[in-house]
């Protein structure tokens, strides 16, 4: 006599085949992962004044009621949209980061490398996703509007690179006055060098891709004396007398 709890072999459900992908794998991203990705890059091209809900919903192919059910509201989905791109940068980053902090205090080619790769790692970041770029622009065009997103988007993981620097700069292995510019003029660089590739040709991408990464190398070494043989701390840095600490490590 079968159990109670046992289930009838024709109630069972039917068992996935061998070679049968999962539902998710056969349709696709989900629905909110589409108008995710669709509004990204319409907000990035138009920015949030000149894209509609309405414009996004015909983009995925939804009505906009059912848009509406994933994000009741346009600033609703702008963010989703800036929380998107920013875990896929720090998912991307975020190794990198943690190699800067803890070479830190070695300072030498360990922090010398560690700052390259973290550098260049940014900038390949950025060229493999230039909405990206064009999604911060079009928020920055509005200093003081959306502050909001620089500190829950941005400001997290930029902040994380200047404790590392600040970290060496009270270790002595760098020579460092103000680490958040440092990093606002990298990040600033960066971003203007996807807009560079955007208006080139195919020989001039090559050609900036060349010529971007090697003034960031220069830079670094300048600053930071980050190059094999440099020997010491950038010597655009001073001689360590200037030394000004704005900010203290928490």
């Amino acid at each position: 006599m079968r159990k109670s709890s046992e289930t009838p072999p024709d109630e069972r459900p039917a068992r996935r085949g061998p070679g049968r992908p999962r539902r998710a794998e056969r349709d696709g991203p989900s629905t909110r992962e589409r108008i995710l990705r669709e509004a990204t890059e319409l907000f990035a091209a138009r920015g949030p004044e000149g894209t509609s809900l309405r414009d996004i919903a015909a983009r995925v192919g939804i009505d906009v009621s059912s848009l509406h059910h994933h994000f009741p509201a346009k600033e609703e989905l702008y963010d989703a949209c800036f929380e998107r791109v920013h875990a896929a940068e720090r998912a991307a980053l975020a190794p990198l980061v943690a190699d800067l902090d803890r070479a830190a205090a070695a300072g030498g080619e360990p922090l010398g490398a560690a700052l390259r790769a973290l550098a260049e790692g940014f900038v390949d970041f950025l060229e493999e996703h230039p909405h990206t770029t064009f999604l911060w622009l079009r928020r920055w065009l509005d200093p003081t509007r959306g502050a909001g997103l620089d500190r829950a988007y941005a400001l997290p993981l930029y902040g994380d690179v200047e404790r590392a620097l600040l970290e060496a700069a009270q270790a002595g292995t760098v020579r460092e006055t103000t680490p958040h510019v440092t990093v606002r003029s990298l990040v600033w660089a960066a971003h203007g060098h996807v807009t560079a590739l955007a208006a080139a040709s195919p020989a001039e991408r090559e050609r900036e891709r060349y010529e971007f990464r090697l003034w960031v190398r220069r830079f670094l070494d300048a600053l930071y004396g980050t190059d094999e043989g440099a020997g010491g701390p950038g010597s655009g840095a001073g001689d360590g007398s200037d030394v000004i600490i704005h900010r203290t490590l928490e």
